[in-house]
């Protein structure tokens, strides 16, 4: 019995992992943790509609900070919703983004305290047309036939904020969109209104750089372009940084060796420095992105 006991303990022995392979689990812990960061930055530039599971969860809860706007509202707003497609021409994941636009707005409703009314044109017609074009709403797919539109118009009083084009790719965004518009539109908010943020120059001269045929290039196509250099430029950052983070860790896993309690933190501070230095990177592509494509707008808009 008691040398079954002694055998049975060192087999356990044996298999206990080590210091070195703790190490190694906490490296690769933080190298997939840094490896997420890309794939995320890139999930988000593409943002793609959620898959079914996601959209049989329901909607999901208003932030906070909208909550606080909502909450905050010294008049009442009304949200219009033009959804006015074709699925035939469209295609089902802009109808599905649709529904979820209309879930969200929804939210909205039951959480304005009565003071937010959703108005949804959803049956086309010429004289729906007409409504979205003036409330600002852009009209897409006119190569395709029939015009669509999807977009939401704010107003309140004799202010108006648009969000002339909903698309799936920002759909992250939407929600502080929204909330930022009606804030915009309410008496009480002291804040200034300006019709629209003016694009940097920096954005109108990259957006130049990158469609040189401007002119001749729509609003979508542009848009297109610009996201596709974007999650170029994501994937040649993340490799880039990969060989800083491996580095890292294999200066981390030699002081580890060399029983040295203080490089083993200087090199653990090191990697999660080169991490930091990652997010920034890919948190800065995305920011430019979205800049860029608030410039091309705007320069498609001049020249109209």
């Amino acid at each position: 019995m008691n040398g079954s006991s002694g055998d049975n303990r060192g087999e356990m022995e044996k298999r206990r992992p080590g210091p070195a392979a703790g190490v190694r689990g906490m490296v690769m812990g933080l190298a997939l943790f840094a490896a997420g960061i890309a794939v995320s930055m890139a999930w988000f530039l593409r943002a793609p509609s959620p898959g079914p599971a996601a959209e049989s969860a329901g909607p999901r809860a208003l932030s906070e900070a909208t909550k606080t706007i909502l909450q905050r509202l010294s008049s009442p707003v009304e949200i219009r919703f033009y959804s006015l497609l074709n699925p035939a021409i469209v295609g089902e994941s802009t109808v599905g983004f649709s529904s979820r636009v209309d879930q969200l707005l929804s939210q909205y409703e039951r959480q304005g305290g009565g003071k937010i009314k959703v108005t949804r044109v959803n049956a086309v017609s010429d004289a729906a047309d007409d409504a979205a074009t003036a409330d600002g709403i852009r009209a897409f797919n006119l190569d395709k036939g029939d015009a669509s539109f999807l977009g939401v118009a704010i107003v309140s009083g004799s202010q108006k904020q648009s969000l002339p084009s909903l698309a799936p790719e920002w759909e992250q965004a939407l929600e502080s969109d929204i909330s930022r518009a009606i804030a915009g539109v309410d008496a009480a908010d002291p804040r200034p209104r300006p019709a629209a943020r003016k694009a940097d120059a920096a954005s109108l001269e990259a957006v130049r750089r990158a469609i040189p045929n401007l002119d001749s290039v729509s609003v979508e196509e542009g848009t297109r372009m610009l996201r596709a250099a974007s999650i170029t430029q994501v994937e040649k950052t993340a490799w880039e940084m990969q060989a800083k983070i491996t580095q890292a860790e294999e200066r981390f896993i030699q002081a580890h060796n060399s029983q040295s309690s203080a490089e083993e933190a200087a090199a653990l501070k090191e990697l999660r420095q080169v991490q930091k230095e990652r997010e920034a990177k890919l948190g800065e592509i995305a920011f430019n992105s979205r800049a860029q494509v608030e410039a091309l707008e705007q320069l498609k808009g001049a020249a109209h």
